[in-house]
């Protein structure tokens, strides 16, 4: 065997050597993380976004704030959630093994939105001539009050026929009136002054005008 083969022999042996090595490190290096979002304050579940900082990766919990990532040992991850101050934590370099379990806690956080300003119209003469020329609609309770007042009630009390309950009234009334002057001739209203005052109440309404259709 010659030289040259052995040299190459012995070359491609230690390049596999060290890919082996390199591989079993970078195994090594991985980890798997196990975790779940909570409140600081109550340990109540928050859902939030995991990202593996610097990199483009990441995870979302689910509704129960549980989540799981697979990064290397020395990463930072990011945890944002809407309403929350962002928390990071450093993965220690030092992990024995590939699973490790966290629990982070989140601090809810206040928001200061800056001020805004919405303008409909372009000037204050058109914002003016709106003000005073455009109808705005009624509400709901301007509604309300209009349909249920006292002009709307009394309107609908005179044009509406009645229902089955009123119908049985009237009937009643009408059955009570025969049978009180049953066998006798029923008392005249000729020198009635109700019956009068209903009369020309009556006669000033027009209700004896002859009607066209």
């Amino acid at each position: 065997m010659s030289v040259f083969a052995r040299c190459l022999s012995i070359t491609f042996l230690l390049s596999i050597l060290c890919f082996t090595v390199k591989a079993q490190l970078l195994d090594d290096r991985i980890i798997q993380i196990n975790g779940v979002i909570m409140t600081a304050d109550s340990l109540r579940a928050v859902p939030a976004v995991v990202v593996v900082k610097n990199q483009n990766r990441g995870v979302q919990s689910s509704d129960k704030g549980v989540f799981s990532i697979v990064c290397y040992k020395g990463d930072t991850l990011q945890f944002s959630s809407l309403g929350f101050r962002q928390k990071d934590f450093a993965i220690p370099h030092d992990l024995k093994g590939q699973y490790y379990s966290v629990i982070q806690l989140m601090v809810q956080d206040t928001f200061y939105l800056p001020e805004t300003i919405i303008r409909p119209f372009m000037t204050r003469e058109e914002f003016d001539y709106a003000f005073r020329n455009n109808r705005i609609p009624d509400d709901q309770y301007e509604l309300a009050r209009k349909n249920t007042s006292d002009y709307i009630m009394r309107a609908l009390a005179y044009t509406l026929p009645r229902d089955g309950r009123e119908s049985q009234a009237m009937y009643q009334q009408d059955q009570i009136k025969k049978s009180f002057y049953y066998g006798q001739m029923p008392n005249m209203k000729l020198f009635d002054p109700i019956a009068w005052g209903e009369f020309f109440q009556a006669w000033k309404r027009g209700d004896f005008r002859k009607k066209r259709y």
